[in-house]
């Protein structure tokens, strides 16, 4: 059965005002604070504050339908790997974290890997995400998590992934990235997929121009504007922007997601070892990519 909505249509006003508070504190925290290094900075409090305008946007913005949530381990570490649409919104990767909070509540330790040039561009969403449990990137936190038995939630495709244009919707695309294979195997733990359909649906994008400018960037000796790589150029349509050129922030356009969690991938072995050997990482990546593809053409296969 659909799980029943904690808050009702004209709830908005009071969650928005929620949020908004939630936002005003975080912009009074201290400097150098909830900057994605520490583990610590995940609050239950402030999840729990914030609950209740995801579950409006959930039930009521994108009527989210979502399956195999009995893949996920009891107990235990875990490495969730996703790819995910909808430009800097994300809004799958949002209701996937609702609907983990749902099932497993605020005290079960969880905790995301974040870019982090959100802390840089948005202070105010990388603190709040750090409330959330969200961790830079570039940080060893995310190991720490690991190891205290918590869950981590990873999309290697980056911002090259969630900004991929839209004839590629269907597709898994990790542009090579690795990481979260050695990680895996380093710390031992397994590695359970989440795809979803929908979310490339609530912007339009058109191309992505960022290894063009790149290459043009790179022969004319010039940097990037604030000697920030953007790591995508996308050129899309969405709001509030109308046609946007850049990594813009968007307000995605309520269209219906499914998201799926996918049974768990093993390796045949795992360790230090393992993860310094780079023809079984990249084996075991294929081996990612090649089950979540058969997953996503699944699920695809619902709707197109």
């Amino acid at each position: 059965m659909p799980p029943t909505p904690q808050t009702r249509l004209h709830d908005l006003g009071p969650v928005l005002a929620t949020m908004a508070q939630v936002a005003r504190e975080a912009t009074q925290q201290p400097a150098g604070s909830l900057d994605g290094r520490s583990i610590a900075d995940r609050d239950p409090a402030q999840i729990d504050r914030m609950l209740p305008f995801f579950d409006w946007v959930y039930h009521h913005y994108f009527r989210v339908k979502t399956d195999g949530w009995e893949h996920i381990p009891t107990q235990g570490p875990m490495l969730i790997v996703g790819s995910h649409n909808g430009g800097l919104a994300a809004p799958d990767t949002l209701m996937m974290t609702y609907d983990w909070l749902r099932r497993f509540g605020s005290q079960r330790p969880s905790y995301a890997i974040m870019d982090p040039r959100i802390w840089r561009v948005s202070p105010i969403l990388g603190r709040m995400g750090a409330w959330m449990g969200c961790l830079r990137a570039d940080s060893p936190a995310a190991v720490r998590a690991l190891r205290k038995k918590a869950s981590l939630l990873v999309y290697p495709g980056g911002a090259r992934d969630v900004f991929r244009p839209h004839r590629l919707r269907d597709q898994i695309c990790f542009f090579g990235q690795k990481g979260f294979i050695k990680l895996a195997l380093r710390e031992e733990v397994p590695l359970v997929p989440a795809i979803s359909y929908g979310a490339h649906d609530t912007l339009w994008v058109l191309e992505d121009f960022y290894d063009l400018a790149n290459t043009w960037r790179q022969q004319q000796g010039w940097n990037w504007p604030l000697n920030l790589d953007p790591g995508t150029l996308p050129l899309y349509l969405g709001w509030p922007w109308g046609v946007a050129f850049g990594p813009l922030p968007n307000l995605p356009w309520p269209k219906f997601l499914h998201t799926r969690v996918c049974p768990p991938i093993t390796f045949p072995r795992y360790g230090l070892a393992a993860a310094q050997d780079e023809d079984y990482v990249n084996t075991c990546y294929e081996q990612v990519c090649g089950t979540m593809q058969k997953e996503l053409d699944q699920l695809f296969a619902l709707y197109e």
